[in-house]
This record gives C-alpha cells, sequence and structure tokens, in this order.
C-alpha cells in the first residue's frame, strides 16, 4: 500500500509526462489528472493549473461522498455545479477542483483503477472531431494497440460538460463492464478528447501514447486508402495471449 504522500508524488509526475509541451497531448490549462488516494477520498488538477508545471498545490483533494449523488437527480446548472465542486474539496483552503472531477470520482470507484488522465492528443482529436470515430475505437490496427489500450475504446458521444458529460461517461462505460468484465483502459470524448485508466500512472501513460500513435495510423491510412484492420480473432487471441500479459505487467499496463 503506497503512502499518501507517494500516490501524490505519482500523480505529479504522470501529470508532467501527459503535459509536455512536445507530446501535444495537453497544452496551458487543458487535461487534467486524479490519484484514488483511499475510500474517502481522491486527488485531481484544479481548475487552471498546468499539467506540466503542477505541483501539490495544483491539486485538489475531493471527498467521493460529495460528488458521486450528483450522478442521480436533475442535472445542475453552471452555478450549482461550481458550488458542488467547492463543497467537495476535503480542505476548503485548496483550490477548486476542475469541473471533470465528477468523472474523475466515478472512473477512480472502478476495479483496479487508482490513476486517471484525461488530455487532448492532436492526432486523436482528429479522430474524435471526425466521421470515424466509432470505426477507430471498435476496432484494432495492431498489437499493441490491443496490449496497451485494450481491445476496444469506448466512446462517448459529445456532451455539455459537467453532470452531462460525466453521466455520459457512466453510462457507456456500464456498456463496456457489460460485455468485458473489466474496466476500459481508453474513453473517446467525441469533439473533445481521451480518458486513459490504469492501476499505475505507467498504465495511463502507456495508454495515452499508445491512443495517439493508433489515431496517427489509422489517419495515414485513411489517406491511402481504407485501414486494415485486425479480425475479432485475431483480437481475441492477442488480448488473451500469456506473452503480452507478461509484456502488460512489465509495462504497468
Amino acid at each position: 500500500m503506497h503512502s499518501t504522500h507517494q500516490l501524490i508524488c505519482d500523480a505529479l509526475e504522470l501529470s508532467h509526462q501527459l503535459g509536455r509541451e512536445d507530446r501535444g497531448f495537453a497544452l496551458l490549462g487543458e487535461g487534467n489528472t486524479s490519484v484514488r488516494l483511499d475510500d474517502n477520498c481522491f486527488a485531481v488538477k484544479a481548475s487552471g493549473s498546468n499539467l506540466a508545471t503542477l505541483d501539490e498545490s495544483g491539486l485538489s483533494r475531493c471527498r467521493y461522498d460529495a460528488l458521486l449523488p450528483l450522478f442521480e437527480g436533475p442535472p445542475l446548472g453552471d452555478e450549482a455545479t461550481d458550488e458542488a465542486m467547492l463543497a467537495a474539496r476535503a480542505d476548503s483552503n485548496q483550490k477548486k477542483p476542475s469541473t471533470e472531477a465528477l468523472f474523475h470520482a466515478y472512473l477512480l470507484g472502478l476495479p483496479g483503477i487508482h490513476f486517471v488522465g484525461h488530455t487532448h492528443p492532436v492526432a486523436l482529436g482528429g479522430v474524435v472531431c471526425g466521421p470515424r470515430a466509432q470505426e477507430f475505437a471498435r476496432s484494432r490496427l495492431f498489437p499493441d494497440q490491443i496490449v496497451c489500450c485494450g481491445p476496444e475504446d469506448v466512446l462517448v458521444p459529445y456532451c455539455d460538460p459537467g453532470v452531462p458529460l460525466a453521466r455520459a461517461i457512466r453510462a457507456r462505460v456500464e456498456e463496456f463492464l457489460l460485455r468485458h468484465e473489466r474496466a476500459p483502459r481508453t474513453v473517446l470524448l467525441e469533439n473533445h478528447g481521451l480518458i486513459a485508466l490504469g492501476s499505475t500512472p505507467a498504465g495511463v501513460l502507456a495508454a495515452t501514447l499508445m491512443a495517439e500513435k493508433a489515431a496517427r495510423i489509422f489517419l495515414g491510412a485513411c489517406n491511402t486508402g481504407e485501414p486494415r484492420f485486425l479480425s475479432p480473432d485475431q483480437v481475441a487471441y492477442i488480448a488473451g495471449w500469456s506473452a503480452e500479459h507478461y509484456r502488460q505487467r512489465v509495462l504497468g499496463v
């Protein structure tokens, strides 16, 4: 069991890796990260903070019991959502958590998920802002995409930020759980970006890097003709292959 201090350090290092400007995953105040601290509390990037330069003062610790009830009942307006974010802080002296803290609260409750990274990768943005996002999410192009991102992505239609987006994410993830009986590694948000989930920071980073590589390959294949996807049997074989399970453990996926 990692100490709270170590978990915070791990979340900050993940943030710095995802926020590297040369990678193009998150510019300026884009994106957010979170880490599960215990059964009652998690830490998430504060609103407006920069992933590349994030320090502990840019994290807000939030209570699950203050956020998860927002998934029920009528959606909140912008002002009420902001008030709910402030009220969810475990320490009122901390900064306001990102409005997307709500979907982090849900995702960190999934089995085996301890870290979440939300980014806006450029090539992937070209896919989720285009007409073939569903085809990309449901298919796989090469083995390492399966190793790091799983057999398919969750795809969420565009929703207004805040409560509507969080509820849409939960609905699509629940459908994935029924089909696969395990948490997804990647969630694609139409006209928005990517969410990567993992038990470790390395797993979140690996899923993000590989999702962006897959998007680049997909766009390149579309430019030269029709993408040639792996068959369902080929995907199932790679997903169940013991050698790939070993690689997943080494990669922290």
